[in-house]
């Protein structure tokens, strides 16, 4: 192999990843506090970035660097796993023209817009037109990248490298019925907790507070990140030492927040786990969103949630709100783990999260096989919701308008969190098999935890595909063994 064009392939791979991040820096900004009249400028300058960094990674400078670099095989894993993913990369982009790329980034930066005046108004036809510029973009895309099996095979590959609809969807029916049953049991279980038991008066600046000391003591650097206030939460990764969390904060209920920042805080702990000096390699960087969803939802679940966790930390929240005093620890738990349906999909609890992922993978999948027209999806979605949950949504906002992901272009993208909550819990399985990490965890020190999480998946980055990376952590692929364990014990009566 040619070590100097594998050096000048990583320097054009890290001047892509200058752009992207600049790119992202913009993206966060637009979502945390550019002046609405600046969005339409905004989406240019994100649509010129991209443009950019696609011309780079299909460039003839980096076709030539790769082909000199895969010349000779490599015995180095990781620059092995680079080289192989770095041709991934190119294929895949090089079926992309230009003026697609930046089509796409303008187009979703407006829907955004879009989408923001629609959800306010409960109007799906107000968003309607962005969402069918949206979909024939993927559509575009999928037929330009190929596929094996149908349209959201293309678009899945983006976000779970490897898998395929029909392993996904044999993984969903697999435990479709289990999901349903095992929620309806957690809702019945709850129905003697009240709904407001902890509502309360939990000012922001106090929620602040906690959230800072919760996510420290997790081992989130907050000299390497921030907390910011949002719409709708996200975390994202703007270099080695920059990733930025949000949230949103309701006065009422400051587990909203909370769970929302250890969410977020599991997203930015796998980023910060990156190895540094692999930033803008393959090596440095989440191998999937399936994987990186793993993370938040550990962080907030299974950490978040068990009882462990709040034997430490009611009596801290309850110096800063004195009105939890009124409740013990197993009232307070019952309140924390109250399973109820809702049509909000952030809103839900574990037990009936699954449903909303259910219905999403089943409505894009109808879009992209033209088995569902853009104005018809209000009805369907409806319906569809009508049979997981037992009533219908109220209204849009409610319903097919409450995301934002289908205004960003992110078709496919669903699937994963219900991958991620599968992997979450597998993972925890397995992390404390190790006798050292499950008495820490049992005293709610969980940096152990996280040094776990470090060593077996956050440093790999994406020299091991995902489903190489679960068997080389659990022994075994994705499955619902663990999570539908997890679900009983913590829902169930006989669990």
């Amino acid at each position: 192999m040619s070590t100097n064009a594998y050096q000048s392939l990583c320097e054009l791979a890290r001047e892509r990843a200058l752009i992207s991040t600049t790119a992202s820096v913009l993206g966060w900004d637009q979502e945390t506090r550019i002046p609405s009249a600046a969005l339409e400028y905004r989406a240019s300058q994100l649509a010129w970035l991209s443009g950019k960094a696609h011309d780079l990674a299909t460039s003839p400078s980096w076709l030539k660097a790769l082909e000199q670099a895969e010349s000779d095989d490599s015995e180095d894993p990781v620059i092995a796993a680079n080289l192989r993913e770095f041709r991934h990369q190119f294929d895949r982009a090089s079926k992309l023209p230009t003026e697609l790329v930046e089509r796409d980034t303008r187009t979703s930066s407006r829907g955004k817009a879009a989408w923001v005046e629609a959800r306010g108004k409960s109007d799906f036809s107000i968003f309607a037109p962005a969402l069918e510029d949206l979909l024939d973009i993927a559509r575009q895309k999928a037929d330009l990248w190929g596929y094996d099996g149908e349209p959201y095979d293309a678009l899945l590959e983006e976000y779970e490298r490897g898998s395929s609809t029909a392993e996904v969807a044999a993984l969903f029916e697999g435990f479709r019925e289990a999901i349903i049953d095992t929620a309806r049991e957690a809702v019945e279980n709850s129905k003697s907790t009240p709904a407001d038991l902890l509502d309360g008066n939990y000012p922001v600046e106090d929620q602040k507070v906690l959230n800072r000391e919760i996510a420290e003591s997790l081992g989130f650097d907050f000299e390497a990140g921030r907390i910011d206030t949002v719409t709708h939460p996200f975390c994202t990764h703007l270099g080695p030492n920059d990733t930025r969390l949000t949230t949103r904060y309701d006065e009422r209920d400051f587990l909203s927040s909370l769970f929302g920042v250890m969410h977020e805080a599991g997203h930015g702990l796998y980023d910060q786990g990156l190895t540094k000096d692999q930033h803008g390699l393959p090596s440095g960087q989440a191998v999937s969103l399936g994987i990186h969803e793993s993370q938040s939802r550990l962080w907030e679940n299974h950490v978040g949630r068990a009882r462990a966790f709040w034997e430490k930390w009611l009596p801290r929240a309850a110096e800063i709100f004195p009105g939890l005093r009124r409740l013990s620890l197993d009232e307070f738990l019952r309140g924390v783990n109250r399973a109820k349906y809702s049509c909000i999909r952030v809103e839900a609890d574990e037990a009936t999260y699954d449903l909303h992922i259910l219905l999403r993978f089943s409505i894009e999948r109808r879009l992209l096989n033209r088995e569902l027209e853009i104005a018809d999806v209000p009805g369907a979605w409806n319906d569809e919701f009508e049979d997981l949950f037992g009533f219908r949504p109220p209204d849009d906002a409610n319903g097919c308008l409450q995301d934002i992901h289908w205004s960003m272009g992110g078709l496919g993208y669903f699937s994963t969190y219900s991958i991620g909550n599968l992997n979450s819990a597998q993972l925890y399985a397995a992390a404390t098999n190790d006798r050292d990490v499950a008495s820490a965890c049992s005293r709610a020190d969980y940096l152990p935890l996280l040094k776990w999480m470090q060593d077996t998946v956050h440093s790999r980055g994406s020299t091991l595909l995902p489903q190489d990376l679960m068997k080389s952590a659990t022994g075994k692929r994705t499955n619902a063994d663990a999570y539908l364990t997890h679900l009983r014990k913590r829902f169930c009566q006989n669990g």
